[in-house]
């Protein structure tokens, strides 16, 4: 690839191709979150040109021996435009990889099951994340790719972070980059992890060097950049207009606005969401109307509880409820998503919004808190008129289901018992392991045998 028409972003190749085979005489993994948009685009793009000209023009010696994570975390509630793109992407860059031979290698990563945005907001009760309570990034984000951080550091000892953020993003990322920052040096101690570092290639960049390179520089992965053009066009409201450096009329402007999860409750509006629906992406409309049930349904006291999960008094100074979401409320949620994701894949078939491990780990969680009045399966099958598909738990079938009745046909509390501690075991058996098992049994009999219930 020849050169490129800036100076500035040849200057940060010829820095990236300095620390890669100078400055770090190591063997240090370099690691680049890739999330598909235009920042980390143009990271991993810098980062594969100054590889093929270490290749071009260093003689053995100086040839690519550290390897380059390209980490993709999927959150499991990404924007479903988003989603599709990054998987043709990062296919083509596991593709082009191999045939260039260059150190990169994808790695996908996503929350553990128990972990999940559904599993905690319909299985655990959690109230969908707001400024205050954003617990989503450390468990959909964060802790996943810690994870895959920690396993290159057994490896390796040390790793490297190359991170996608520029100062000019925002005045709160600026003055985090600066924080970190050591004077003189490239490389800079990770917030958290032990043993890590993290390196900002472009931390200098403009908005319209970053669209500069995205529209005029061909990717090195050999992908049709224009689609993601296109995609933040689509997503980008009137008011995130910007001018590039681009003198093609087709780039006269370019989105601005940031990508996240279609679920985000975090923010009040969410315009990349109302932009592609008014921009022709009609069958998205559904899962913002959802998206925005969410939020106002909130801090509704009547779908609260008056305690946390740990056990902790959750009133109010009203006298209102505060605490995590009620069964009655999480079912509901839960048969509004099915309802929605059934609507949409009229249309987009491909599109999953809750996958059958996440409906299964709910009705475990449902279980252990003793709610038995409905079950997943039975709401599943209301909505799509068919059982889940699983070969990983077993349920009683209808003559057991029977023959237990007709035992208990004196007293049918006791049939519910029974059927209820069946329900704990076989649901546990989906769990990694039994923990729990036994206080969940000894918590349903306690309430069997509580006055109210004889």
């Amino acid at each position: 690839m020849g050169r490129i028409k800036s100076k500035k972003i040849e200057a940060i190749i010829d820095q990236i191709i300095d620390q890669y085979v100078y400055a770090d005489r190591t063997e240090r993994p370099w690691i680049i979150g890739f999330s598909g948009g235009k920042d980390s685009t143009v990271l991993l793009t810098l980062v594969w040109i100054a590889l093929q000209r270490i290749r071009e023009q260093l003689p053995y010696p100086f040839q690519l021996k550290r390897k380059i994570y390209v980490v993709c975390n999927d959150t499991m509630v990404e924007n479903p435009i988003l989603v599709d793109y990054v998987q043709d992407v990062l296919k083509k860059i596991d593709e082009e990889a191999r045939n260039q031979d260059l150190p990169v290698f994808v790695k996908r990563t996503t929350p553990k099951l128990e972990e999940t945005f559904w599993t905690n907001v319909i299985g655990k009760g959690y109230p969908v994340p707001n400024s205050s309570f954003r617990w989503c990034t450390d468990k959909l984000k964060i802790r996943p790719t810690s994870n895959f951080l920690l396993e290159q550091i057994d490896d390796m000892g040390e790793a490297i972070v190359l991170l996608g953020t520029r100062y000019e993003e925002s005045a709160t990322r600026e003055r985090s980059i600066r924080k970190h920052e050591v004077a003189g040096r490239r490389l800079s101690k990770h917030q958290t992890s032990p043993n890590t570092y993290t390196y900002a290639p472009i931390k200098e960049m403009m908005l319209e060097e970053v669209w500069y390179i995205i529209n005029a520089v061909p990717s090195p992965w050999g992908f049709d950049n224009s689609i993601l053009f296109q995609i933040y066009a689509d997503a980008s409201a009137d008011d995130y207009e910007c001018p590039t450096a681009v003198t093609d009329k087709k780039h006269t402007s370019c989105g601005q606005s940031r990508f996240g999860c279609w679920t985000c409750t975090v923010v009040k509006n969410d315009k990349s969401m109302n932009s592609l629906v008014n921009n022709g992406r009609n069958w998205m409309q559904p899962l913002l109307d959802f998206r925005n049930r969410l939020v106002e349904d909130r801090n509704l006291p009547e779908n609260r509880m008056d305690k946390r999960r740990n056990g902790q008094q959750a009133i109010n100074d009203d006298g209102e409820n505060n605490g995590t979401y009620n069964i009655d409320y999480r079912y509901k949620i839960l048969k509004d998503l099915l309802s929605v994701q059934k609507e949409v894949q009229q249309e987009r078939p491909d599109i999953s919004l809750i996958n059958n491990q996440e409906l299964i780990a709910i009705q475990v969680i449902w279980n252990r808190d003793l709610y038995f009045d409905h079950t997943v399966g039975e709401l599943y099958r209301e909505i799509y008129d068919k059982d889940i598909r699983t070969n990983n738990i077993k349920t009683l079938d209808h003559t057991e289901k029977r023959i237990i009745r007709e035992v208990c046909e004196d007293d049918m509390k006791y049939y519910n018992l029974i059927d209820n501690l069946i329900s704990l075991q076989e649901t546990k058996t989906l769990l990694i392991t039994k923990y729990g098992l036994h206080n969940d049994i000894e918590r349903r009999i306690e309430k069997f045998a509580m006055p109210e219930n004889n």
